[in-house]
């Protein structure tokens, strides 16, 4: 039975793709439903590529939003490259690839424009016996029934609630990047579209797939290469080195991709005229504007406090091997909205929520340390490196690299 009202009330804490998911969903149920962005422009333009699943896609549909071949590009093929760019191995998997700024555009599109508000800094929740408080950076209080935090891996909800669970650095970063494709030249095109491509120069790995470009244009000629380079990076030298702008600030929480240094960059693509295949290292040169992310680990105890929600990467990091974050988002978003129409009391419906979905988010981060565990390998033993080479085959990382686990 759905006991879900207009009655009740919900304030979403993140904007992004969990937080549009859950708005969409909650609002079609039947819920008040508020979102509290805390950047004051829209953020379009922002985040890479994105593999789609079947709860992704699932999620879509039940948030009104129409899934078809518009929503990304397709491939059906995997191929691992070798350093000389000859075909090392390849895979045949069928998949829809998108952008992020595709995904962020049709949630974003579906949510009437008045349940979002952006500029919306929350600096702290009160879980009261009836009721859920959210504190505003400009000290505006707010209730509500339900306040979800979707506000990312850096939550503020989550270290306000549990302190305890911190992120841990895995060892590497990922740097990441999109080319237009008629930036490429007709070999690599040939080479990298229409694949899901793969290369494993030695203690690294690289991966790329076409998405849609400008327009969110999927037609040959107009689409965008995404790339994602692990590399290993100790914490304490190198990536603290990288965090480093030129003016000598560092940003522990991640540099702006504007403010890297000119250096650093230059060492990457120096790096990649050594280590990669020709196509990959034409992408990564001709990237206008690359990036790079710190890889980190976390997970809670549980994703519930009373009648407050932890929802997406403010429950659960996990590195972004599996290609599970935005599905996981998406899932958790519907596992919310049916414990919540389940029965008239939040806090047992979130209760409810985090039975189910706390198991799956730490299967998830276990699964992503697996896929992960050559590139962490880098910075431990000579011993703890042989073994980890071992799973470290083309076929293998083919095979589960971004692919929904059955767990």
């Amino acid at each position: 039975m759905n006991t879900t009202s207009a009655s009740r009330r919900a304030i979403i804490v993140g904007g992004s793709l969990g937080g549009l998911f859950t708005a969409n969903l909650l609002l079609r149920n039947g819920w008040q439903v508020q979102v509290f962005e805390r950047v004051a422009d829209a953020l379009t333009g922002r985040g890479a590529g994105i593999v789609t699943h079947p709860q992704l896609l699932d999620g879509l549909l039940k948030a009104g939003v129409k899934v078809d071949d518009d929503l990304g590009v397709r491939v059906s093929t995997r191929v691992t490259l070798h350093q000389d760019g000859t075909v090392e191995a390849e895979h045949e998997l069928p998949q829809l690839l998108t952008a992020w700024s595709r995904m962020y555009h049709v949630l974003h599109q579906a949510l009437p424009a008045e349940h979002y508000l952006t500029g919306r800094s929350v600096r702290a929740v009160q879980h009261l016996p009836d009721r859920a408080r959210v504190i505003l950076d400009d000290n505006s209080v707010h209730e509500a029934d339900l306040v979800v935090a979707a506000d990312g891996l850096r939550s503020r909800i989550r270290q306000q609630l549990m302190p305890e669970a911190q992120l841990q650095y895995a060892g590497y970063v990922a740097w990441r990047g999109l080319v237009e494709e008629q930036d490429l030249s007709d070999t690599t095109r040939q080479t990298l579209f229409d694949r899901f491509a793969f290369c494993l120069p030695p203690h690294e790995q690289i991966l790329g797939y076409p998405v849609a470009g400008a327009l969110d244009s999927t037609r040959v000629g107009q689409r965008r290469y995404n790339f994602v380079w692990y590399r290993a990076t100790d914490e304490q030298q190198a990536l603290a080195d990288m965090l480093t702008d030129e003016h000598g600030k560092r940003w522990p929480d991640g540099i702006p991709p504007g403010l890297i240094r000119r250096q650093v960059i230059q060492d990457m693509r120096q790096a990649a005229h050594r280590l990669l295949a020709p196509a990959f290292t034409e992408v990564v040169e001709k990237t206008s504007q690359p990036l790079f992310q710190p890889i980190y680990d976390l997970q809670v105890p549980r994703m519930n406090h009373g009648r407050i929600a932890l929802l997406g990467d403010a429950a659960f990091v996990a590195r972004p091997h599996c290609g599970m974050g935005v599905a996981k988002a998406a899932g958790d978003a519907m596992e919310l909205v049916n414990a919540l129409a389940s029965t008239a009391d939040v806090s047992a419906a979130l209760a409810s929520y985090s039975q189910r979905r706390t198991p799956y988010g730490a299967a998830i981060v276990q699964h992503a340390r697996h896929l992960g565990a050559y590139m962490q390998a880098q910075l431990l033993s000579d011993m703890e490196r042989t073994m980890a080479e071992r799973y470290r085959t083309p076929e293998a990382v083919m095979r589960e690299t971004a692919v929904d686990p059955e767990f």
